[in-house]
């Protein structure tokens, strides 16, 4: 196939209404060879050629355009609109799955522990994704997907199925995990923003606090873990226990019916872990190591952080299969200059290796705007998202593949200075999730037991 040759007009005109920063540090060349103009009027292919092209043939070709693109793309006509709900064309795009490693951000007041993803405005112009539009009386559920590749922001409005009191813990598989913030048995929602779907888990166990979520999301499975703040009396926590969710194709589930005992002197903050090749990771405080969970086994265990006693602010992250270690590193008594590191862990499970470094220069205006309150990452495919806290939307991003670091481009959809914060995840666009097929069926088989 022949490499895209910009000069080619397109065939309708096609625009966008969104975000999108420039890159400054591309070439001129590179520059012209990626900028396409938003409107095209010039005609590439005579329309009765297009009318003529088999349905399956352009269904292919819809499937594989970027989920904003896709849901502008409903707009042409019924039939296309109808797409989302047409059970041929999901199967198709479920079989090219095109990935588009994006970020899915959150607002988060500064200094407090619940989220702020109820929006009253007005949704009658244009945002939602699916074009809906809700009467400005009903509050929408609202979150900023940030598309890596061209550093483009969009607003993604969903109805407000979320009841009150729960926040964003875990992804996986283009489902967001939400769950209670009361203290007690936690509840858990799996929500897919992209169509609005919401599946409710069963309840846990064990009465909690401020648990550690891991979430693992196949086609053909759900696994979820909890960890940590295991409420010991009304007033009291203790690291002390996990439990486990499992579905799968196959007909096995497991409702929270696998437990385990974390080890000794765990002090692990509340957050959420990260999936690497059937193994759960989170990191462990005090000093730093990483706790590791095998899910087929059960077990825990700890591994060794490298240069434990010199890190500031470590965060596990996923990047290709492989778990990642970034922090900053000071170590000024042995006149080491101060940096932000990039520890890749081996094959053989305990050995870390330094992969990347952020540039000196970069790293001065990082450590200016940080100021020692502290940064949060996630990975997602090669790219990395570093979000320092306490400011309004100061983030890094770094491409693994083309070892690029740059500025992220502050969301124009959030107003800056408004005390607000955005917390990241990282997020994978799907029209479909079939896997929530099997938790309704858990549901509805659950339901006619106990009717």
């Amino acid at each position: 196939m022949d490499a895209f040759d910009p000069s080619i007009t397109l065939p309708f005109p096609y625009s966008f209404t969104t975000a999108i920063s420039n890159r400054s540090s591309e070439t001129s060349s590179s520059a012209n060879s990626n900028s396409v103009l938003n409107i095209v009027t010039s005609t590439w292919i005579d329309g009765r050629i297009w009318s003529r092209l088999p349905q399956r043939l352009l269904d292919r070709v819809i499937a594989f355009l970027p989920a904003p693109a896709f849901f502008r793309a409903r707009c042409v006509c019924k039939r296309w609109y109808a797409l989302l709900f047409t059970p041929s064309f999901l199967e198709l795009y479920l079989q090219v799955l095109p990935r588009r490693h994006c970020f899915i951000f959150f607002k988060k007041k500064n200094n407090l522990n619940n989220y702020v993803y109820k929006s009253n405005r007005d949704n009658n112009n244009g945002d939602h994704p699916q074009n809906d539009k809700p009467s400005s009386q009903t509050a929408a559920c609202e979150g900023y997907l940030f598309e890596p590749y061209e550093l483009s922001w969009y607003r993604i409005s969903f109805p407000s199925l979320l009841p009150s009191g729960f926040s964003p813990a875990s992804s996986s598989g283009g489902l967001i995990c939400w769950v209670s913030y009361d203290s007690g048995p936690k509840t858990l929602l799996l929500c897919n923003p992209m169509v609005g779907s919401l599946t409710p888990l069963p309840p846990t166990l064990r009465s909690r606090l401020f648990p550690s979520v891991g979430l693992a999301v196949t086609p053909t499975s759900v696994d979820v873990t909890i960890a940590g703040d295991d409420l010991i009396s009304p007033y009291a926590v203790k690291n002390l226990t996990a439990e486990s969710f499992h579905i799968d194709g196959g007909g096995f589930y497991s409702i929270w019916g696998t437990s385990s005992s974390l080890p000794r002197l765990c002090s692990f903050e509340s957050g959420n872990m990260v999936h690497v090749e059937g193994k759960f990771y989170c990191m462990n405080y005090s000093p730093y190591s990483i706790l590791a969970h095998d899910i087929s086994s059960n077990s825990w265990w700890k591994i060794q952080a490298p240069m434990r006693r010199f890190l500031r602010s470590p965060n596990l992250v996923e990047s290709r299969g492989k778990l990642l270690l970034i922090a900053a590193v000071e170590k000024s008594q042995l006149n080491v200059p101060k940096s932000l590191r990039v520890w890749g862990l081996q094959s053989c499970g305990t050995t870390w290796v330094e992969m990347e470094r952020m540039p000196q220069p970069l790293y001065l205006q990082f450590a200016e705007v940080e100021n020692g309150n502290g940064f949060h990452c996630v990975g997602n495919g090669e790219f990395i998202a570093i979000m320092i806290l306490g400011t309004d939307q100061k983030m890094v991003l770094f491409d693994m593949m083309r070892k690029r670091w740059e500025w992220i481009p502050s969301c124009p959809y959030v107003p800056i200075g408004g005390g607000d914060q955005l917390h990241g995840f990282a997020y994978e666009p799907r029209l479909a999730t079939p896997v929530t097929g099997l938790l309704d069926q858990l549901t509805l088989q659950s339901y006619n037991l106990n009717g």
